[in-house]
């Protein structure tokens, strides 16, 4: 059995004259990674292995929602490939994931994460919201048989405020 946990990132700043991989969250999405990784932390939440895009606002979601998880940042795994926006691009990266880890959290983008969650999990989004959070797991032991599986849960910023 494994569970894959694709998170996206905070809401961000398009104020500045910054090239698309600079841009950093805005208030709002710096608040809704701590409603995220708070809600995490109360819910025990666990993963084998952190790994974020290389994109600034990427890595600031995982690093503030990997603080209340008592995460050694040190060990986030920062990916370039998941500096995409393609659901192709995750799945590369998932099935080729180590098969020791049986919990993956990615912190990534849309429309990737959209589209991901949809064909590989069995409840439809119209759109995983900026810092949405979706767990799901499958029936595998390998990530290279990665199939679809079922969504387990699901947590959106709006439900915590």
């Amino acid at each position: 059995m494994k569970k894959l946990t694709l998170i996206r990132h905070g809401k961000s700043t398009w104020e500045y004259q910054v090239r698309d991989h600079d841009r950093v969250l805005k208030e709002r999405g710096i608040q809704d990674a701590h409603l995220i990784g708070s809600y995490l932390k109360k819910n025990s939440f666990n993963s084998d292995i952190y790994m974020s895009s290389s994109a600034a606002r990427a890595l600031q979601t995982a690093t503030l929602v990997c603080e209340y998880l008592d995460y050694n940042l040190n060990s986030l795994s920062i990916n370039r490939s998941l500096y995409t926006f393609s659901k192709e691009e995750l799945e590369s990266v998932v099935l080729n994931a180590n098969d020791d880890l049986d919990h993956i959290t990615i912190f990534s983008h849309n429309h990737g994460i959209t589209e991901f969650v949809n064909h590989f999990g069995d409840i439809y989004f119209d759109n995983v919201p900026t810092t949405g959070c979706v767990t799901l797991e499958f029936s595998i032991n390998s990530w290279k048989d990665l199939n679809p599986g079922k969504t387990i849960s699901h947590i959106f910023p709006k439900q915590l405020r």
